[in-house]
């Protein structure tokens, strides 16, 4: 069966019998209906993903697989803030009249810098790293600007990824301050595995392991029952991953380079509605 599954399964079922409940204290997130969007949580839930033994997506229901990579290719490649260069609508309640989330995600990944290589922004810095002193210890980026914050349409939640080469396999941490398990646990999941994927073969490097460091892993209140339903679906082996090999250059990918062969999941298909 699908480790993903497992993982998930593990990490849901910990937050509804053991996680602390913040109901009844005052939360920033609310529901569409202004209704306080309270949640039930663990702090620093720590999941591993070995690349080479299986991709990591959900089969107790789909994964928006397409979508996933369009976002990752929106904020790492694109480097952009403007929901209007993004094919699906998740971003929209961020975003203001002009499509912009502000100052936030691929915003700060393009942004420039100088070191005594050249000038770089922080995705061709880890690419001139991985190529050219692959095992560093310092390949880092980080999102979470302090002195951006207040132009952010939304804090980065996923917002630091360390890189670090093991015996020729890429690998890498990560960090998310915060992960709505039910809507987007699995979304990111799948998007940082096929950023290794696609460092690692531009790179001239094997997959190794992803690790995901979740500081508040929470379920919110709305989405109990509907995890608890979920779960008591059946689990399916893991789908196998294909990658565009003809494709040496990070910015050359496109979503059509991507796909899962042989994805069988369970026809779960309630949604799940996102807290703003």
């Amino acid at each position: 069966m699908s480790r993903a599954d497992e993982i998930f399964i593990k990490n849901a079922r910990d937050i509804i019998e053991l996680g602390f409940s913040d109901d009844g204290v005052a939360v920033r997130p609310h529901w569409n209906d202004g209704t306080p969007a309270h949640t039930k949580k663990l702090f620093c839930v720590v999941n591993r993903y070995n690349l080479q033994e299986e991709f990591p997506v959900l089969t107790l229901r789909r994964t928006a697989f397409k979508s996933a990579v369009d976002e990752l290719l929106w904020i790492w490649q694109k480097k952009s803030n403007n929901v209007h260069e993004l094919n699906s609508h998740i971003w929209d309640s961020w975003a203001d009249g002009t499509g912009s989330i502000g100052k936030a995600y691929g915003y700060q990944l393009g942004i420039k810098h100088s070191y005594p290589e050249g000038e770089f922004d922080q995705v061709d810095r880890v690419l001139y790293d991985l190529k050219n002193n692959p095992y560093s210890r310092r390949i880092i980026t980080n999102i979470y600007v302090h002195q951006d914050l207040h132009e952010m349409n939304l804090y980065p939640c996923a917002y630091s990824v360390t890189f670090n080469v093991t015996e020729g396999r890429l690998n890498a941490i990560l960090n998310q301050r915060s992960n709505d398990m039910a809507v987007a646990n699995n979304w990111n999941v799948v998007q940082y595995a096929v950023l290794v994927h696609i460092l690692a073969q531009v790179s001239g490097l094997e997959v190794g392991e992803l690790v995901h460091v979740i500081a508040d892993a929470h379920i919110y209140d709305r989405h109990v029952e509907q995890v608890g339903r979920m779960l008591k679906g059946k689990q399916h082996p893991a789908p196998k991953f294909v990658i565009n090999k003809s494709v040496t250059d990070f910015y050359k990918f496109t979503v059509d380079d991507f796909a899962l062969e042989d994805y069988e999941y369970e026809p779960f298909n309630e949604k799940f509605e996102v807290a703003i």
